[in-house]
């Protein structure tokens, strides 16, 4: 098994790069999914996050309001930290389990956004960045997701550098261009993904 932690700046293009890699044989474990179902009703880590922030956080049907959250806990570091204490390690658990149903010679590719911010290269096997210019997220962030260019600045700047990023790792896909340019990228970083993950069955 070949364990790649796979990420990129905000509107560089990596959901994109995680379908294709699925399409080619990938087993994906996304961490933004995975944080969301760890919460959903029912299960012990909502019941944590109420516990902790109060019954405020729930909408009418039960659910998370995620928004109301979210403007609690990026306004105070201490009430982020809290929140990131309940739900990292029950992730990390779903996604160890996840990795454990794998097989031998698998490509597993754990989706993780802020990989670099937290340090976790050294999980994995090797990491690929998704990169793309300030310049193509930005436009694709304010034309495809709808964001004033205020907010798209806003979310850009609460991640590392593009620097940072590339400095991490091992294969870069560079995601500047239109669509039809990075699938052959995507196909090649594949192709020496699966050579890799032979190799250690």
């Amino acid at each position: 098994m070949l364990k790649v932690g796979l990420t990129g700046g905000i509107g560089a293009g990596k959901s994109e790069v995680s379908r294709l890699l699925v399409s080619y044989g990938a087993v994906l474990i996304d961490a933004d999914r995975i944080a969301r179902e760890v919460v959903e009703p029912g299960t012990p880590g909502l019941a944590a996050v109420v516990s902790a922030f109060g019954a405020d956080v729930l909408t009418a049907d039960g659910t998370l309001d995620r928004p109301k959250l979210g403007s609690i806990v990026f306004a105070d570091p201490e009430r982020l930290a809290a929140l990131n204490a309940i739900v990292h390690p029950l992730v990390g658990a779903r996604s160890a389990e996840l990795e454990s149903a794998a097989g031998p010679g698998d490509v597993v590719i754990h989706d993780v956004p802020l990989l670099t911010e937290n340090g976790l290269a050294s999980l994995y096997d090797l990491v690929v960045v998704v990169d793309a210019s300030p310049e193509t997220q930005l436009d694709r962030l304010v034309r495809l997701r709808g964001m004033t260019e205020e907010e798209a600045r806003a979310r850009m700047a609460a991640q590392a550098g593009r620097a940072a990023r590339r400095e991490i790792a091992d294969l870069v896909i560079d995601n500047d261009g239109p669509l039809d340019a990075l699938e052959p990228q995507v196909r090649k970083v594949w192709d020496e993904l699966a050579r890799r993950a032979a190799e250690t069955v």
